[in-house]
């Protein structure tokens, strides 16, 4: 094993993109939960991890099973509340587009990982497959068909260049 980064030097290399996948799976109170989880539980593994392993990957992958571990959590216990409290539009204290966050947690789970994982975790098909659990060619698909979907729910130009071409 080679020298290895400061741990702090990860997490700033890391963090922002961290937080994206989170904020992609979950809702903004949650995916701050699973940001600060995945990094109390990489610093407990950092030290064992193979110099040659891609952190940004390992990272990513941590950030998935503890958005996993958020939603199951969520969904075993119930909420009680006297009324639903009334969305005042406004966005989440740093999300600048809550459209979009709210539009990337609609898709379907495939396509969200996709999208999170390969667009905002910047991990290349291959490794977007591993962690998935699916080929590079089904993510790659999942991938396309998420950004189509957002660009439908959006109201942008549904259309891509391969489409428009056709």
């Amino acid at each position: 094993m080679g020298p290895m980064k400061p741990f702090e030097q990860v997490v700033a290399d890391h963090g922002a993109t961290v937080l994206r996948v989170c904020r992609a799976l979950l809702p903004p109170a949650d995916a701050d939960d699973a940001w600060s989880e995945t990094f109390l539980s990489a610093l407990a593994a950092y030290p064992r991890l193979d110099a040659t392993a891609s952190v940004e990957g390992w990272l990513v992958t941590i950030a998935r099973r503890k958005a996993i571990d958020q939603l199951r959590a969520r969904s075993r216990q119930p909420v009680p509340v006297a009324e639903l409290p009334e969305d005042d539009g406004r966005p989440e204290p740093g999300e600048a587009r809550p459209d979009l966050w709210a539009a990337v947690r609609a898709l379907p789970t495939r396509q969200r990982e996709a999208v999170a994982y390969h667009y905002l975790g910047g991990l290349p098909h291959t490794e977007t497959a591993a962690v998935t659990g699916t080929t590079a060619a089904a993510t790659r698909r999942a991938a396309a068909d998420g950004i189509r979907n957002l660009r439908r729910t959006l109201g942008g130009d549904a259309t891509t260049r391969q489409e428009r071409e056709a």
